[in-house]
């Protein structure tokens, strides 16, 4: 009884990841920052489990999402220098404000997959993204 006790608990456990944010090019604007789960449709704003836009202060931002239980998750990132909501693009459709991922997982001519940006939680987690 004890046994089945101690497992129950241990699967609800709720932990913390905190989130910095470097490498913005000035403090304008807002950050616009997302957590999602390996279900969930990344890297797309607007389907994530969760999000926060945080004031950026000198040249970074942080963020804590609290109460996740454990398992993989992706953080992303985007710097909305003009206070749109949105990442902003240009006519090809490549970014114009800077952004950043989990893992500061990086492709030339796509967002990441889900697998190269995710983290695995098993305890609270601190981690650190570069946007560019």
């Amino acid at each position: 009884m004890l046994l089945s006790t101690l497992m129950i608990s241990a699967d609800n456990q709720q932990y913390l990841v905190k989130v910095t944010i470097k490498g913005f090019p000035d403090n304008s604007g807002n950050s616009y920052v997302a957590i999602y789960r390996s279900n969930d449709d990344f890297p797309v704003h607007g389907k994530q489990y969760k999000g926060i836009v945080a004031s950026i202060k000198d040249k970074k931002a942080e963020v804590n999402f609290s109460g996740l239980g454990s398992g993989k998750y992706a953080v992303a990132v985007f710097h909305d220098k003009n206070k749109n909501g949105k990442l902003d693009k240009n006519m090809l459709g490549i970014p114009t404000e800077c952004y950043g991922f989990s893992n500061n997982a990086r492709e030339t001519f796509s967002a990441p997959s889900f697998t190269s940006a995710s983290f695995e939680v098993k305890k609270n987690v601190e981690i650190s993204i570069q946007v560019k």
